[in-house]
């Protein structure tokens, strides 16, 4: 049987609300990836955390990550992040430099406000060459705030994992 982690990056919640699904109806590890400079999370300071996600984007930063997630020990890494201006967040382009996923089974997951997965799942592809990334699962935020369970359910079952 393959040891699975879900590992996700989440500042307002809704990420950690669907890995944390992920990881019940899984038995998975969860493993959230912390940055060491954080993110305000305060939804009134939305604009603000908007106009950061835009400047590390378009500087094509690559924000530091504060804790070692050893990725080894796994066979299947589920991969969740929210959508920030049409791609992921930065940090999680560092969480992909950093860490080699080849022979690694990648199965993403995001949450957006209407921008589905924006392509990121075919960036991961390009990313980890040496991976095989199965069909992801966008979220509408407002469905992973209140309950994302079903969807979860059905997108697990639709993998036909072993």
């Amino acid at each position: 049987m393959a040891k699975e982690l879900v590992t996700y990056f989440s500042v307002y919640g809704t990420a950690r609300n669907v890995a944390e699904k992920i990881a019940r109806q899984t038995g998975a590890d969860l493993v959230e990836i912390q940055p060491v400079t954080p993110y305000d999370s305060n939804r009134e300071h939305y604009d603000a955390l908007a106009r950061l996600a835009k400047r590390e984007h378009d500087e094509n930063q690559r924000p530091a990550i504060r804790n070692d997630i050893d990725i080894d020990a796994y066979d299947r890494i589920y991969v969740g992040y929210p959508m920030w201006w049409y791609t992921f967040p930065m940090i999680l382009y560092t969480f992909f430099d950093k860490y080699d996923f080849s022979g690694k089974t990648i199965i993403p997951f995001n949450t957006h406000m209407g921008s589905g997965d924006g392509g990121t799942y075919d960036t991961i592809r390009q990313m980890e060459p040496g991976a095989t990334v199965l069909a992801g699962l966008p979220v509408e935020m407002r469905d992973a705030e209140v309950s994302p369970d079903k969807a979860v359910e059905e997108w697990l079952a639709g993998l036909d994992l072993d």
